[in-house]
C-alpha cells in the first residue's frame, strides 16, 4: 500500500522531472531504512545567493571582529533566523557545514534544541555523512554542556511573558523539552543502526562521541594530537579553517541516571551476535578498533563482568591458549592492534593484565620494547599498569639500555621516568646518569640531541606548523629538566651552548619556545649559570615582546631576573629603548603592564619597591628557629673540627697572624 504524503508536499504539486526524482529518492530512503540499512536522503542544492550570504557569514565569524558580546549574539541569532528551514542541506554543504559548527559553538540553549528540532529523524543518515559529522559531534558535546546545567539548575533559558505567548503560537512544545529527553529520543535513532556504524568512516566517530556523553567520560579537544574525537586528517582541516573549540570541550560533563541506562542498552545491542572471531577483527580492523577500545574502557561502568573483554580473551584463572597466544602476538607486531592492546592494558582489570602480561610478553620484554611502532606501546601501557615487583623488573632491564631505547622511541624514555617516580623514585640517580651519558658520549648538545632542531621547522618563514614529532621532542626535554636539577643544569647549559641566532630562533617557535620557558628556572640554577643564560638574550628582548610565542618567554625572565635587579634594570631599558614599537604591539603591550614598565619610568622607587617585594616572597628571611637551628649545626660541625687530628703545618690555627715556627719545621739558611 503506497504511503500517504503529508506536509509541505501534499500542498505543492510537482512541477519539475527533479521534484519527482527528490520525492523519490526520499521514499526510497526511507524504504531502505525499514530494512535495517542507512538511509541516503537528499536534502537539495544550496543555491547561489544563499551560497553567498553564507559563505560571507562564515567569514564573519572566523574573524570575529565585533566590537563586543552583545553585538556577536545579535549577529548569530540573524543567521540562525535566515538559516531556519534550511539546516539540512547546509549541513551537508562542504562550506555552509562550516558554518553550522560555527553557529552550534555560538548558540544558545534554544537555538541548540532547534537544531535538534531540525535534524530529528535524520541523525542517523547525517552521521553518515562526510561534512554533517563533524556538526553533529560538536552539537552533541554543546548538548552534554546543556545536561549539565539543567542537572545544577543553571539553564540560561527564560520564562518571561513574549517568550511563553510565542510557545503558545508556534506550539513547538518539543523545543522546550529538557536537553535529557531530546538526546534520548535522538540515541534512539541509532540503535537499529550501531554495528553498522562501529565499522564506518565518519558514523564511528559520532558513535564515539556518543559512547564518552552516556559514560560521563572526558571530552577531549578536536585539535590536539591525542583526540579521540577526529581523525588526522580532520584535525588539519579543523586547523586550517580556524574552528576552534569552546570550553565545553576538554572536559567532562555530570550525566542523569538515565544516561548510563541507554549506554547497558547501546553495548548489550552491540555484543548481541557478536563471537570471539568477530570481536576480534574488529579489534584490528582501522577504523572500528578505537571504538572497541572505548567500549573496552567505559563497559565496567554498567557491566561489572565485563562481558566485551572476555570475549576476546579469557578469564583471569584461565591457562594460556594457542589461538589466544597467536592473536596477543598478532596484536604486539601490528599497528592497530598494538593501540588496541595498549588500551586494554591501561583500562584493563589488574588480575586480566597481570594474566596476559605473565603468559604472553614477560619473557621476551627485552624484545618487545625495540619494536618501533608496535610492541612499544604496549611496553610503555605495562609499565604505567603493572605492581611494583613486575615494574621494578623492567626497569631493571630498560635502565642499563636506555641510551638505545631513547632513540627507538622517547616517549618510553617519559614512560621510564613516571614509572620511577610512581615507586619512590626507583634508580633515579642511574637513569639520570645514563642520560646525562648519552648526550656527552656522543659529544652532542643535549637541546641539539633531543629536539633535532637542525633538522626541524625552525626559522622556517613558510608558517609552517610544529610538526608532532617536534611536539614529542620537546616534551620529553621539559619532562627531563622537571625530573632532577642535574639535568636542569644541563639544559642549561646546552642552550647556552648554542649559537645565539638559534637560541632566539627557538623562541619564535610555537614548540620550542615552551622549551626556553622550561629551563628559566631560579631553584636548582646558580647565579653565575643564570647570568650566562641572560646575556645570550641581551639587545632581543623589545623583538621578543612583540611575538605571541617570544612574549611568554620575556614575562618569564621576570621571576627569573629575582635577586639580579641589574639585569631587570638592562631588560627594561631595550623596552623602553623601542618603546613605540613594543607599544604598538598586542604582545608587547602585555609584557610593558608586566614588567611593570610605567612604574618603572614615572616612580622608580615604586618599581625598586616591588623588585625586593619579590626577593622578600622568593626567599622570605629566616625565623628564630631556623636561625637557632642553623647556629646549632654550626657549633656541632664546629665541635667535629676539633676532634679531628691536626694534619700538616696550618691545622688548628686561630688567629690571622703567621705562626712561630721551631724544631724540625724550622726554615734553615
Amino acid at each position: 500500500m503506497a504511503k500517504k504524503v503529508r506536509g509541505r508536499r501534499s500542498e505543492k504539486p510537482k512541477k519539475s522531472e527533479e521534484a519527482v526524482e527528490e520525492v523519490s529518492q526520499e521514499v526510497s530512503a526511507v524504504e531502505q531504512s525499514t530494512a535495517g540499512e542507512v538511509p541516503t536522503p537528499f536534502y537539495g542544492l544550496v543555491d547561489s545567493a544563499e551560497s553567498s550570504y553564507f559563505k560571507e557569514a562564515e567569514s564573519t565569524m572566523n574573524l570575529n571582529m565585533f566590537e563586543n558580546d552583545e553585538d556577536k549574539k545579535l549577529y548569530v541569532n540573524s543567521v540562525f533566523m535566515e538559516s531556519k528551514g534550511k539546516e539540512l542541506k547546509l549541513v551537508t554543504n562542504q562550506i555552509c557545514s562550516k558554518l553550522i559548527e560555527r553557529l552550534i559553538l555560538n548558540g544558545d540553549a534554544k537555538q541548540i534544541k532547534g537544531l535538534f528540532r531540525s535534524f530529528s529523524g535524520h541523525f542517523v543518515a547525517l552521521a553518515h555523512h562526510k561534512y554533517a559529522s563533524h556538526c553533529l559531534e560538536t552539537l552533541f558535546i554543546r548538548a552534554a554542556s546543556l545536561v549539565e546545567q539543567e542537572i545544577l539548575g543553571e539553564s540560561n533559558e527564560t520564562n518571561n511573558e513574549e517568550e511563553e505567548q510565542e510557545q503558545e503560537e508556534e506550539q513547538e512544545e518539543e523545543l522546550y523539552a529538557s536537553m535529557e529527553s531530546i538526546m534520548t529520543y535522538m540515541v534512539n535513532e541509532y540503535k537499529p543502526y550501531l554495528k553498522e556504524m562501529i565499522s564506518h568512516q565518519y558514523a564511528s566517530h559520532v558513535l564515539r562521541v556518543l559512547l564518552l556523553i552516556l559514560a560521563g567520560k572526558e571530552l577531549p579537544s578536536t585539535t590536539v594530537g591525542t583526540s579521540v574525537l577526529r581523525s588526522k586528517k580532520s584535525k588539519v582541516a579543523r586547523k586550517m579553517i580556524e574552528i576552534k573549540d569552546n570550553s565545553d570541550f576538554a572536559r567532562s560533563f555530570q550525566i542523569p541516571a538515565g544516561f548510563k541506562e541507554e549506554l547497558a542498552v547501546i553495548l548489550n545491542t552491540i555484543k548481541e551476535g557478536q563471537t570471539t572471531g568477530s570481536l576480534r577483527n574488529l579489534a584490528i580492523e582501522k577504523i572500528a578498533s578505537p571504538v572497541i577500545q572505548l567500549i573496552i574502557q567505559i563497559e565496567g561502568m554498567v557491566a561489572r563482568d565485563r562481558p566485551f573483554y572476555h570475549i576476546i580473551f579469557f578469564e583471569a584463572s584461565h591457562e594460556s591458549d594457542q589461538q589466544e597466544g597467536a592473536f596477543v602476538e598478532y596484536l604486539l607486531s601490528d599497528a592497530v592492534g598494538s593501540h588496541f592492546l595498549e588500551a586494554v592494558v591501561k583500562y584493563g582489570v589488574q588480575k586480566n593484565i597481570d594474566r596476559l602480561y605473565k603468559l604472553y610478553m614477560k619473557d621476551r620484554i627485552d624484545k618487545l620494547v625495540r619494536r618501533q611502532n608496535t610492541g612499544i606501546f604496549v611496553v610503555e601501557g605495562l609499565l604505567f599498569k603493572l605492581g611494583k615487583g613486575e615494574a621494578k623488573e623492567m626497569l631493571d632491564k630498560f635502565i642499563p639500555d636506555i641510551s638505545e631505547l631513547l632513540d627507538i622511541n622517547l616517549d618510553l624514555g617519559k614512560a621510564i621516568i613516571d614509572a620511577s617516580a610512581k615507586h619512590n623514585n626507583y634508580k633515579q640517580q642511574e637513569i639520570i646518569d645514563e642520560i646525562i651519558k648519552k648526550y656527552s658520549d656522543q659529544n652532542t648538545n643535549m637541546v641539539e640531541g633531543i629536539l633535532k632542531l637542525s633538522t626541524s621547522t625552525l626559522g622556517n618563514t613558510n608558517d609552517d606548523w610544529p610538526t608532532a614529532e617536534e611536539r614529542w621532542r620537546a616534551l620529553f626535554f621539559e619532562k627531563l629538566v622537571d625530573y632532577d636539577a642535574r639535568l636542569l643544569n644541563s639544559g642549561v647549559e646546552a642552550c647556552i651552548e648554542l649559537p645565539q641566532e638559534r637560541l632566539i630562533q627557538m623562541c619564535y617557535h610555537g614548540v620550542f619556545s615552551h622549551v626556553v620557558e622550561s629551563v628559566l628556572k631560579v631553584d636548582g640554577v646558580d647565579t653565575l649559570t643564570r647570568r650566562r643564560l641572560l646575556n645570550q638574550f641581551l639587545g632581543h628582548f623589545a623583538n621578543l615582546s612583540c611575538n605571541a610565542y617570544g612574549s611568554h618567554v620575556v614575562d618569564k625572565f621576570w621571576d627569573y631576573t629575582v635577586k639580579m635587579t641589574n639585569y631587570k634594570e638592562k631588560i627594561c631599558g631595550e623596552l623602553l629603548a623601542e618603546k613605540e614599537k613594543v607599544k604598538e604591539s598586542t604582545y608587547g603591550r602585555l609584557v610593558w603592564k608586566n614588567w611593570k614598565m610605567d612604574m618603572f619610568i614615572r616612580k622608580r622607587s615604586d618599581w625598586k619597591y616591588q623588585v625586593k617585594e619579590q626577593e622578600f616572597v622568593k626567599y622570605p628571611p629566616k625565623t628564630a628557629e631556623e636561625e637557632k637551628k642553623e647556629l646549632e649545626e654550626k657549633v656541632q660541625e664546629e665541635k667535629k673540627d676539633k676532634k679531628r687530628p691536626n694534619v700538616g703545618i696550618n691545622s688548628g690555627f686561630t688567629s690571622n697572624k703567621k705562626p712561630k715556627v721551631r724544631g724540625r719545621n724550622r726554615t734553615k739558611n
